[in-house]
């Protein structure tokens, strides 16, 4: 069984709205940042797959559950993991803690791979699934 990579977040104060909580659409660059440290993490940073291999990494789908805000004095640990490994894309869980381990927010993205050239979903390769499988914990 996989692990869940932990990475922590700052909290600036223009992530902050008008009603005084982290804004919307910080979350979404909140996943962006633990993605792309969780493709580094199993040895496929998105350099080496654009530029080496030629595959892009493209969102099919984001879906996010707000239970709790964060506001600007809180501290934010991300924990993603790999849920499930399809023929061409992943699916990503994330969730979100304050400084009191509460649990925030939590989130799912399906990462479909695509060929560069065809710009077709592009299916993974045996060495692709097993570097996912290092963050792999099922459902």
């Amino acid at each position: 069984m996989g692990k869940k990579l932990i990475i922590q977040e700052k909290i600036y104060t223009y992530h902050i709205d008008f009603v005084g909580h982290v804004n919307n659409i910080v979350y979404i660059q909140w996943l962006e940042n633990a993605r792309v440290k969780l493709l580094e993490a199993i040895d496929l940073p998105v350099t080496d797959l654009t530029g080496k291999h030629g595959i892009f990494p493209v969102l099919s789908k984001t879906a996010i559950r707000y239970r709790k805000p964060f506001f600007l004095d809180d501290a934010v640990t991300i924990e993603t993991w790999v849920s499930k490994i399809n023929n061409a894309s992943v699916e990503l869980d994330f969730s979100f803690k304050n400084q009191r381990g509460e649990l925030c927010t939590t989130s799912r993205q399906t990462c479909l791979f695509v060929d560069h050239k065809t710009m077709k979903p592009l299916r993974l390769t045996k060495n692709f699934s097993t570097a996912f499988e290092k963050y792999l914990v099922p459902e």
